[in-house]
């Protein structure tokens, strides 16, 4: 068995234009003579490898704590791109995909409208891309209503560089943050060695 750790480091991550960035404060330090180190953090739930909650773009939508972790854990299939994303992209990636629910795209690419329609009417729970949002970075809101509002998971931020196009077994469970619109998670992927 193969493990792809497809997370970003928190406190060297990516951050979304705008967002906080993670700090790391040290309260503790047995280097300093204390009896313990104690680290704490503070950061904002859409920083490096995370998932977008319903609620994020809906005023109704899920929360984190009410999301199925079903959603974030089972088969899923690695495609690469680069480039916006179009609707014929997304008819082959499902194509190769084979059923898989869950799609993560490699690559520099951005999902259009187009595309993310394609890919909510054919059943995928999640999709996950290597950027900091699906959709175009000046404009995400229309992708991510397309797919927030078909009950599709987002995972962003996720590192596939070192990952061979396939099928996968993912892990991607968010942090249990109540009422939040996004979490961190450690995601990762589970090929099985032949």
């Amino acid at each position: 068995m193969r493990i792809y750790d497809i997370s970003q480091e928190i406190f060297s991550c990516a951050v979304y234009p705008g967002d906080p960035k993670p700090e790391k404060h040290t309260l503790y330090s047995t280097g300093a003579g204390d009896l313990y180190n104690l680290t704490s953090f503070a950061m904002c739930a859409h920083n490096g490898t995370h998932i977008d909650a319903p609620f994020h773009f809906l005023h109704n939508g899920k929360t984190v704590d009410q999301i199925e972790l079903s959603i974030f854990v089972g088969d899923c299939y690695v495609a690469r791109h680069e480039g916006n994303v179009t609707a014929a992209d997304a008819e082959e990636i499902l194509k190769k995909a084979d059923g898989a629910e869950r799609i993560l795209i490699a690559g520099k690419a951005t999902v259009t409208a187009e595309a993310a329609e394609v890919f909510a009417t054919n059943g995928i729970r999640l999709l996950g891309n290597e950027g900091q949002t699906v959709g175009p970075e000046d404009a995400p809101m229309q992708v991510h209503l397309i797919f927030l509002r078909a009950g599709i998971a987002l995972l962003e931020g996720i590192v596939l560089d070192k990952v061979p196009e396939g099928q996968y077994f993912l892990s991607a469970a968010p942090l249990n943050l109540g009422g939040a619109d996004g979490a961190p998670c450690r995601a990762y992927l589970i090929q099985e060695e032949k």
